[in-house]
C-alpha cells in the first residue's frame, strides 16, 4: 500500500454574489444574505427568467492590469482573482526551487461563454476579418487555470475539469489526489464560472431548470422548499489551496482544516436528470466516506448540491437518506446556494469554502427561502437562520449535467 500524504488547506478566495473576498463571504453565510436580483449584465426584456445572482462591485483593478483584463474572459478573471485572495491568504512564496511542485486545476462548466456570444456576433455582423485574435484564448475553458499559473508562476501539474456542476469539486479532488499520491507540494485549485449571458440564461430557460419566479427574485431560490421551481443562476469562483502536511508544517504555515476524502461517480443514466433515488450521488458520497475512513457518526454537516430544482432535492434527500439511515434526521443539511445561486463549475468551489469556514468558525450556514416543508425533503435543511454548531466533520456535494458526482469531505485538524 502506498504511503499516502495527508493534505491540508491553507488558503482560500472567494468571489461570489455575496461577497468578494473571504470576510465579506464569511458574513454573508452567517446572516443569510440574499445575493439574487434583477439582471444588469444584459437586458434580459426578451427572456423568461429575468434574475440571476451576479458579482457586483469587484475591483478587478486591485488584482488584474486593465489592459490584461480586457483580454480575458469574465469566468477568468474571477478565478485568477480567488486563486491571487487563496496565495496571498496562504503565505506562499513561489520559487526557482519549488515552482514545478506547484500546481493548479480550476473547473469550468462552461467557460467563456460570453466571449463565446460576442464574437459570434461579431462574425456575423462585421465578418471574419472582425473576430478578436484573442477569442480562443478567452473562451477554452482551461484558460482560468493557465492565467492563475502565469500570474502566480506555478509550474507543476495544470489541468482543468469539465464536468458541469460538479467541475470546482472535481478540480478539489483531483489536486487532494496528486498530493496523496506526492505529484505535488502544493495545489491552487476549486471552480470558477460566468454564465450570466444571454444565451446562457435562454438556454437553461428553455430546458426549463431555472426559477422563472420573476415578481419575487429574491424569493427564487428555495431549496427543498414544496415550491421551488428552479434554480437561479449565479456567477463567482472558489479556490482553496492545498498543501501536504509535511509541507505545510515545515514552513510554519496557518492550517484551516484537513481535506480527507473524495468520491466521484456517474450515474451514466441522463444528459440532464439525476439517477433515480440519487442511486449515483449516494454512492459518490458513501465513497467520501470510506476514502476518508469515517464511521457515519463523525459527519456534521452536509453542504447539499441543492439547486431548488424538483429533481435534484429530491433526489439528494434520497441519497443522504439510503446513506446515513435514521441518522439523516440528526445531520444538519443547508444549500448555500439558497443564497448565492448556482454557480455551476464555480459551485463546489465556493461551497468546499463554506464547509471550511463552517469548520473553523463553528456554525452552520442556513437555506434561506425555506418556508413550505416538503414531504419527500424532510431533513434538517437549517431553515433561514445559520446556527451554532461544533462542526467536526462537514462533506460538500456536487452534481452535474451528464450525471457526475462528486462528493469532498473535510475536518478539523487533528
Amino acid at each position: 500500500m502506498p504511503n499516502f500524504h495527508r493534505v491540508v488547506i491553507t488558503g482560500i478566495g472567494a468571489v461570489t454574489p455575496i461577497g468578494n473576498n473571504i470576510d465579506e463571504y464569511l458574513v454573508g453565510l452567517q446572516t443569510g444574505t440574499n445575493g439574487v436580483s434583477n439582471i444588469t449584465l444584459f437586458n434580459p426584456e426578451q427572456h423568461p427568467c429575468k434574475f440571476a445572482a451576479e458579482v457586483k462591485n469587484l475591483q478587478s483593478e486591485n488584482f488584474i492590469e486593465p489592459k490584461e483584463s480586457k483580454r480575458w474572459d469574465r469566468f477568468s478573471q474571477f478565478g485568477v482573482i480567488a486563486a491571487k485572495q487563496a496565495f496571498k491568504d496562504s503565505g506562499l512564496e513561489i520559487t526557482e526551487d519549488n515552482a514545478s511542485r506547484i500546481g493548479v486545476i480550476i473547473g469550468s462548466g462552461v467557460g467563456g461563454l460570453l466571449t463565446m456570444e460576442s464574437q459570434a456576433q461579431i462574425l456575423s455582423h462585421k465578418g471574419p476579418k472582425r473576430v478578436s485574435p484573442f477569442t480562443v484564448p478567452m473562451m477554452i475553458p482551461n484558460m482560468a487555470t493557465g492565467l492563475a499559473a502565469i500570474a502566480l508562476g506555478a509550474k507543476g501539474p495544470s489541468s482543468s475539469v469539465s464536468t458541469a456542476c460538479a467541475a470546482g469539486s472535481n478540480a478539489i479532488g483531483d489536486s487532494f489526489r496528486l498530493l496523496q499520491l506526492g505529484k505535488a507540494d502544493v495545489m491552487i485549485c476549486g471552480g470558477a464560472e460566468a454564465s450570466i449571458t444571454p444565451l446562457g440564461v435562454a438556454g437553461f430557460a428553455s430546458a426549463k431548470a431555472l426559477s422563472f419566479r420573476n415578481e419575487s427574485p429574491q424569493t427564487a431560490s428555495r431549496p427543498f422548499d414544496a415550491e421551488r421551481d428552479g434554480f437561479v443562476i449565479g456567477e463567482g469562483s472558489g479556490i482553496l489551496v492545498l498543501e501536504t502536511l509535511e509541507n505545510a508544517q515545515k514552513r510554519n504555515a496557518r492550517i484551516y482544516a484537513e481535506i480527507i476524502g473524495y468520491g466521484t461517480t456517474c450515474d451514466a443514466h441522463h444528459i440532464t436528470a439525476p439517477s433515480p433515488g440519487g442511486v449515483g450521488g449516494a454512492k459518490a458520497i458513501k465513497l467520501a466516506i470510506e476514502d476518508a475512513s469515517l464511521s457515519l457518526e463523525k459527519v456534521d454537516y452536509i453542504n447539499a448540491h441543492g439547486t431548488s430544482t424538483s429533481a435534484n432535492d429530491k433526489n439528494e434527500t434520497s441519497a443522504i437518506k439510503s446513506i446515513f439511515r435514521d441518522r439523516s434526521y440528526l445531520i444538519p443539511v443547508s444549500s448555500t446556494k439558497s443564497m448565492t445561486g448556482h454557480l455551476l463549475g464555480g459551485s463546489g468551489g465556493i461551497e468546499a469554502v463554506a464547509c471550511i469556514l463552517s469548520l473553523t468558525h463553528n456554525f452552520i450556514p442556513p437555506t434561506i427561502n425555506y418556508v413550505n416543508p416538503d414531504p419527500e425533503c424532510d431533513l434538517d435543511y437549517v431553515p433561514n437562520n445559520a446556527r451554532e454548531a461544533q462542526v467536526g466533520v462537514a462533506l460538500s456535494n456536487s452534481f452535474g449535467f451528464g450525471g457526475h458526482n462528486v462528493c469532498l469531505a473535510f475536518s478539523k485538524m487533528n
